[in-house]
């Protein structure tokens, strides 16, 4: 059975379901699936829990489904200029597990590594410690946290063949090589299908072992959440 599919609402047909759990790539907005998140919009599917860095900026990305109702949850690292989602969360409308953002790239690496727990020192100590279990190794303190896993990770490559061997480009790799690992099924939409046999072996990020399903996205805008610039010295003279 083909692993490519023709649209984004063909590649999440059947596998969407009230109170999932949804893995999403990104950072900002780098490495977003563009495509995928809008049919996720348009299927009304509701009280998600998301894991994601972050989700999205005003107007773009998961911000569609916060801003539709469609997220009970989110497990994040930052909240950054999102104000819908800053201002859910103070309105207690959307439940929040602020985590940081290297324990949260781990607890999603040992998911998919079948590792439940882990000790780490970061955030112990803090607020960040508040009902776990802490240990000290080496006269540091150190705390546990658990892995994570979904229901569904949607996430976006550069270029994929037909088995779903994956090529990120430059910073859109972030998340996404470590969701693809650990979530139920994966949702791949890439922006190139090339044809088998023609990616180099050592060049491939995410093996096609992790992916299910794919589809080529179309239109994407490479937005950024915000740019800041500077005048060049020679400019300034």
């Amino acid at each position: 059975m083909s692993k490519v599919h023709s649209s984004p609402a063909a590649a999440l047909d059947g596998l969407l379901f009230d109170g999932m759990t949804i893995m999403s790539g990104g950072f900002g907005l780098t490495g977003n699936p563009e495509n995928l998140i809008p049919a996720i919009h348009d299927a009304g599917v509701t009280d998600l829990t998301v894991i994601s860095n972050n989700c999205g900026a005003d107007g773009y990305g998961l911000w569609r489904l916060l801003a539709n109702g469609q997220i009970r949850k989110m497990v994040s690292s930052y909240i950054g200029e999102n104000k819908l989602f800053e201002q859910l969360y103070l309105d207690g409308r959307l439940e929040l597990e602020l985590v940081p953002q290297g324990t949260l790239a781990e607890r999603i690496r040992a998911g998919g590594a079948g590792i439940p727990a882990f000790f780490t020192p970061t955030g112990a100590g803090t607020v960040v410690a508040e009902g776990k279990r802490t240990e000290t190794f080496s006269g540091r303190s150190y705390i546990m946290e658990r892995w994570l896993r979904a229901d569904l990770a949607i996430i976006k490559a550069w270029r994929a063949d037909s088995e779903g061997n994956l090529v990120f480009r430059k910073a859109a790799r972030n998340f996404n090589p470590v969701m693809a690992t650990a979530a139920s099924v994966t949702v791949v939409e890439v922006e190139e299908i090339v044809p088998d046999g023609t990616l180099d072996p050592d060049q491939i990020h995410t093996p096609g072992i992790y992916v299910d399903r794919i589809v080529q996205g179309e239109s994407y805008s490479g937005r950024i959440e915000k740019r800041t610039t500077r005048p060049r010295p020679e400019e300034t003279a």
